[in-house]
């Protein structure tokens, strides 16, 4: 029997921050399932990168 827990789908992302310039952070995020990898220039860039992945892939 599946408990409503075994079925939410989860994401895992590697954030690998490369320099704070700026009072930001830069650097870039993979997408461990799918093996994506994107640069991002900013805190909100990195959230809304995730959160963009995570809508799309309906988790």
């Amino acid at each position: 029997m599946e408990t409503e827990k075994d079925t939410k789908k989860k994401a895992t992302f590697v954030i690998q921050v490369q320099y704070r310039q700026n009072a930001t952070w830069q650097g870039q995020v993979v997408w461990s399932e799918k093996n994506e990898r994107k640069p991002f220039r900013s805190e909100l860039e990195l959230i809304k990168l995730i959160d963009s992945a995570t809508e799309q892939s309906g988790i």
